[in-house]
């Protein structure tokens, strides 16, 4: 968690200063990218998310009044890696990430969700339900011929039982896709709600049927910044335009107050395609929105 204190703020993320792993909830940042498709630089992801989150630390959330400065917030910093080598950093991010009570992750490549949801699915001993806020479905067998990378990652998920397909709903699609990966995932039986459709039924409505979908079983939440739209999150590897607005992402996340999430990530987010560090704060926003819930 290397990086510049700002004015009256350590470098954690919202400032915490608590570093042990057997706290409730644990942050930490998967400096991974090297399973990327189009720009690199999501390694640089979590030190930006932390540096933004200094604008997150003022108070308690204005509809939930959960303070995060009260939660048993640990910043556990960065995970070790095996360079170069992906599956080695796929077994190494398993192993830490099964230390860690509660965790939420700061990508990192989208890569990173598969080896936490490997650790939390033999924690809890039962497949998980699955909200993904995506551009892309990652239901792909292989990017390019790498079985690994970071639009793979569902595909290996449900293969693997790691999730209950039933149980899996998907936000803010709207990339290119092949028919016939695009028939598999329907197949399987993901719910996906693209983008258009979204903008069409509105904040509220997604998020009943999210509610719908996951049910009160345990679930996992992960968040690809390139689920919003580039106005907002220009900062990612693999922008399309069309997608959601910070604002409908914080509604939907701010309706799900009931359901049993056992773990997050936000993923994606490159800082040297930033402007401002408006994605960086999108994605800060959004885990302090998942852990201002109640």
């Amino acid at each position: 968690m290397a990086g510049t204190p700002t004015y009256a703020t350590p470098p954690g993320f919202l400032g915490v200063t608590r570093r042990d792993p057997q706290d409730a909830i644990g942050i930490a940042g998967i400096p991974m990218d090297i399973g990327t498709t189009n720009r690199a630089g999501t390694r640089d992801g979590p030190r930006a998310i932390r540096a933004a989150s200094r604008m997150l630390v003022d108070g308690a959330h204005p509809g939930s009044w959960v303070d995060p400065a009260a939660l048993p917030l640990a910043d556990l910093g960065d995970f070790e890696l095996a360079l170069g080598d992906i599956p080695g950093s796929l077994a190494r991010i398993e192993q830490q990430a099964a230390a860690v009570g509660h965790l939420v992750a700061l990508g990192g490549e989208h890569g990173v969700t598969l080896p936490l949801l490997r650790a939390l699915r033999k924690k809890l001993g039962v497949p998980l339900g699955l909200l993904v806020f995506d551009a892309h479905v990652d239901t792909w067998a292989d990017n390019f011929g790498q079985a690994y990378a970071h639009g793979s990652v569902f595909y290996h998920a449900i293969n693997e039982g790691l999730v209950e397909p039933k149980r899996m709903i998907q936000l803010g699609i709207r990339s290119p896709v092949q028919r016939e990966v695009w028939d598999w995932t329907l197949g399987q039986g993901v719910t996906v709600i693209t983008a258009q459709q979204f903008h069409e039924t509105g904040p509220e409505a997604v998020a009943a049927r999210v509610r719908q979908v996951l049910g009160a079983a345990p679930a996992y939440l992960s968040f690809d910044i390139d689920a919003l739209d580039p106005a907002f999150a220009p900062g990612t590897g693999t922008p399309e335009i069309g997608g959601l607005a910070t604002w409908q992402a914080q509604a939907v996340l701010r309706r799900l107050g009931g359901a049993d999430f056992r773990g997050m990530d936000v993923v994606e987010v490159a800082p040297a395609y930033d402007h401002g560090e408006i994605t960086a704060l999108a994605a800060a926003s959004m885990v302090w929105e998942y852990l201002c819930r109640g």
